[in-house]
């Protein structure tokens, strides 16, 4: 509880305890001394909102529940109702001690998620360690990270060997080992071994920055459950304030028009019941916070929703499509065969290295590694890429084209086609054809699991794209359960393929596409909601993406949409709370028939309840 929140508490309990003791005593027959009493808590507990209810006045920026709150209870003590006057003030404050200790509990998980934040590096130079500021570091200089501290910027481990605590990254408290060539990234915790890193990225660029950027900034992206609350709340405090002046002086001029009492008392005090019941605070507090506390508790999940309009698109997700390599697939290519080779295995593997040694996907790096040589750039010339076919390179002075059968084709080369399973890529060497290399890429652990939580889930479509063959596709496909399959197609394809999906959908039915790498990141614009692998993904996918997964497990994504789909509802339910109880005791305070104390609990009990019931946003864990 904070110091602010420990003070509301205090005051609280003394104007309780005043309040309590001025009800039993015999004031009655002293009406300036009981005004002065009761005055006594009234100001202990209500002082702060009648200074915000008159700097709006002074602001003029009036209709809040603030001056609400001022006007009502004003009145009631005016009227002489000094019991209900100070209770109203008093219930209202205890609703906004509730309100803050929820937002608290809420923050807490964010807090945790910013502790993910390291304090200094150790940057080696010369053999010396020396402390500096993480914003500091150069790319390529070598960190040391001791037992028990944050890793502050993502690298490659160079020396040593330690276990990883992730937890603060993924919401997955399984340990992982680090080893010398491993990519290890910021915000990890360092639980054994000193670790030697060569850093890769500045700090502003760094896993942990970004986590906690997105975290920061993802409140600024509104739901439109919370535009349309915002819009209600100028139009509605104002009308009811209207509404409430109206009630208080219609009534007795039509009263005095027809020869009757005009009982100004009585109808002063139903627009003052009237106003104390019409404060939307129920509903402009508890929805923000609903889905506060459903992003906190979807980070601590190692789940990053961007923003809370993203949350309310995600719960309406009935199609998913995946891409292949490094979302369904681990992305960690191995050659397991070299066919059709009309030069020697080894001189193939070399031509095809050199060719992608200016490349670091997957692919080209497995090729590399099957050639087990050292890759000299500087036998390497002219090399050119062909989006979704492959490279050309001049190796040695020979031509070499090194890709799909659609490359060999444009070469002008008559590939050989191959039925093994897997990505084949075929070689040519100055026009001839030289073989062809099959690359094989296994299923992540749970991407079957993912799918059939998915299907349990509500979605009733599932889609892979991929530029990889057919068949490599349909066989992944087909052994983790998916829908339908794309394959063969370049990055502008995918694009075409969404839109069309997207333009076919049921009305109220989003799609979401999940992918990590450079080439899905217009797909993953384009899409309803974009969802990009954190740990492999790249920069450009996480960029465009609206939900990152920090641990790369498409389970995640399951998850995500149980998330968002339990926070929309809560969101809903105290919607349909609150406005149902405010207009029933609207039009039972307009009647006369409700008094102060319904009024107490139409404005806070109603409040509290809310409040309580989105804290249930927070529990994600089990979802």
């Amino acid at each position: 509880m904070t110091k602010k929140q420990k003070n509301l508490l205090y005051r609280v309990i003394a104007a309780g305890v005043m309040m309590l003791v001025l009800v039993f005593l015999p004031l009655k027959n002293y009406p300036v001394l009981r005004f002065g009493l009761f005055m006594a808590p009234y100001l202990t507990v209500g002082h702060d909102i009648l200074r915000k209810a008159f700097k709006g006045v002074k602001n003029r920026q009036v209709f809040d529940e603030c001056f609400l709150m001022a006007v009502a209870t004003i009145g009631a003590m005016i009227l002489g109702e000094y019991t209900e006057g100070v209770a109203v003030m008093w219930f209202y404050q205890i609703g906004e001690l509730f309100q803050g200790i929820a937002v608290g509990k809420s923050r807490k998980s964010i807090t945790d998620l910013m502790d993910i934040r390291p304090d200094y590096a150790n940057i080696e130079e010369d053999g010396q360690i020396e402390k500096v500021d993480p914003d500091d570091v150069e790319v390529g200089s070598i960190i040391v990270v001791n037992p028990g501290e944050k890793i502050p910027l993502d690298g490659i481990v160079r020396e040593g060997e330690s276990v990883l605590n992730t937890a603060a990254l993924t919401g997955e408290s399984v340990p992982r080992t680090a080893r010398a060539g491993d990519e290890v990234l910021s915000g990890c915790i360092n639980m054994s071994g000193v670790l030697k890193i060569e850093t890769t990225k500045e700090f502003d660029e760094s896993t942990a920055s970004k986590i906690l950027d997105l975290v920061e900034n993802a409140s600024s992206r509104k739901s439109r459950s919370e535009q349309f609350i915002t819009k209600f709340a100028r139009v509605y405090t104002p009308a009811v304030c209207y509404g409430a002046l109206a009630l208080a002086f219609l009534p007795p001029f039509i009263r005095l028009l027809l020869g009757m009492a005009p009982l100004w008392g009585d109808w002063i005090y139903r627009a003052l019941t009237f106003l104390v019941i019409s404060c939307p605070c129920a509903i402009v507090v508890s929805i923000p916070l609903s889905f506060f506390g459903g992003i906190g508790g979807a980070s601590s999940q190692g789940i990053l929703i961007k923003g809370s309009n993203y949350m309310e698109t995600l719960s309406k997700v009935r199609t998913v499509v995946f891409d292949k390599t490094g979302t369904i697939t681990r992305g960690d290519f191995e050659v397991v065969g070299v066919h059709h080779n009309t030069i020697p295995e080894n001189e193939l593997l070399e031509m095809a290295a050199h060719a992608e040694g200016h490349s670091s996907h997957p692919i080209s790096q497995s090729i590399q590694r099957a050639y087990r040589g050292r890759v000299d750039l500087d036998r390497v010339d002219q090399v050119e890429e062909l989006s979704g076919r492959g490279v050309t390179a001049l190796v040695d002075g020979k031509k070499v084209a090194v890709g799909n059968l659609r490359l060999m084709e444009h070469q002008g080369v008559e590939g050989i086609e191959c039925h093994s399973p897997g990505t084949i890529i075929h070689t040519a060497v100055d026009g001839t054809y030289a073989g062809h290399m099959v690359i094989a890429d296994s299923v992540k652990d749970g991407a079957k699991e993912a799918v059939a939580e998915l299907k349990r889930s509500g979605v009733h479509t599932t889609v892979m794209l991929t530029g990889d063959l057919k068949a490599a596709a349909e066989a992944v496909a087909s052994e983790v359960g998916i829908d339908r399959v794309y394959a063969e197609l370049l990055p502008a394809d995918k694009v075409r393929i969404v839109e069309e999906m997207l333009s076919g959908a049921a009305p109220g039915e989003k799609l979401a596409f999940a992918g990590d790498g450079i080439n899905d990141a217009p797909v993953l614009s384009r899409a309803d909601i974009g969802i990009a692998m954190g740990a492999l993904g790249s920069d450009a996918a996480i960029e465009a993406a609206d939900i990152v997964l920090m641990d790369d497990d498409p389970r995640k994504i399951g998850k995500a949409i149980r998330i968002a789909r339990k926070c929309i509802r809560i969101v809903y339910e105290n919607i349909y709370f609150a406005i149902g109880v405010k207009a029933a005791c609207l039009i039972l305070g307009a009647l006369g028939i409700a008094n102060m104390w319904l009024a107490i609990f139409a404005d806070v009990g109603v409040m509290v309840l809310c409040v309580l019931n989105a804290i249930r946003c927070l529990r994600v864990k089990n979802v």
